[in-house]
């Protein structure tokens, strides 16, 4: 069993639980992520690690409440345990001093950002981080993305918080400005990441995205995460989860994505109405 130690509202729906896995905070890597099950019965959920305390033995995960299992995980407390964590799982970030590499993150996609940005400045890297919300209520972890960054700059759709706009409209002012742009990571909707990825595409400047939204069974048997990268067939959960943001089918990536959608609302409505 793996003890939740803390838990923490980041916003409606979003949560932080901090748990006790000593031998995966010793070996996670930015980029790894845990798979997750409740219970005996409960399915398995890939979420991506975002950070870890080798001292306190603890990985910190985020979760958003969507369907039935990510609701039941958001109602558990600090003293509930997990059945099963086990990672870290998936290929890590490449870290390299690029000069100045920029991070985009959208919704709680920032938690996954926080550990990457974190690596890229001990590389040496200026690191510029994007967090984009609908609005100042969804904006999560500044704080700890503040800490790891050297420039932050936060966008909302309405214009409550930050520069009002997309973060592809902060993207391309600093990649129009004075920095030379030597890599960036977007981590979030696929949309965004997507806007993110024909963007820097004239620019030819080297992008990465993280495709673990479509992640189920986290290692390679079910094949519900086979994107065309380049090309070529690829497993998010085995040989990702970044891929190369100019070679990605994004079109494909969203046919997946709503693969499972009638399962998952009957689960869901089951769940709360028995």
């Amino acid at each position: 069993m793996y003890e939740i130690v803390e838990k923490r509202v980041l916003a409606p729906n979003i949560s932080l639980f901090k748990v006790k896995a000593p031998r995966i905070a010793l070996k996670r890597k930015p980029g790894n992520f845990v798979v997750v099950r409740i219970d005996e019965r409960g399915e398995r959920i890939p979420l991506t690690i975002a950070g870890a305390d080798i001292k306190e033995g603890t990985i910190t995960i985020v979760t958003q409440e969507v369907g039935r299992t990510t609701k039941q995980m958001v109602a558990m407390e600090p003293g509930d345990a997990f059945q099963d964590v086990v990672g870290p799982l998936g290929k890590a970030t490449h870290i390299e001093n690029y000069g100045t590499a920029v991070t985009v993150s959208g919704g709680y996609g920032v938690a996954a950002v926080v550990p990457i940005a974190e690596a890229f400045k001990a590389a040496g890297s200026y690191v510029i981080s994007i967090i984009g919300a609908r609005n100042k209520e969804l904006v999560i972890l500044e704080e700890d993305i503040q800490a790891v960054s050297h420039e932050v700059h936060i966008s909302t759709n309405d214009g409550s918080y930050g520069q009002k706009g997309l973060v592809t409209d902060v993207l391309k002012h600093i990649i129009e400005g004075e920095r030379k742009v030597g890599f960036v990571i977007a981590v979030g909707p696929t949309p965004m990441m997507r806007a993110v990825s024909e963007l820097t595409r004239p620019y030819a400047i080297k992008t990465m995205v993280s495709l673990n939204s479509i992640m189920v069974d986290g290692t390679g048997m079910c094949g519900s995460c086979r994107v065309t990268v380049g090309g070529q067939s690829r497993f998010v959960c085995v040989d990702g989860p970044e891929f190369d943001g100019h070679e990605v089918d994004f079109d494909e990536m969203v046919k997946r994505q709503k693969m499972y959608l009638d399962e998952e609302k009957r689960a869901l409505e089951e769940y709360l109405h028995g």
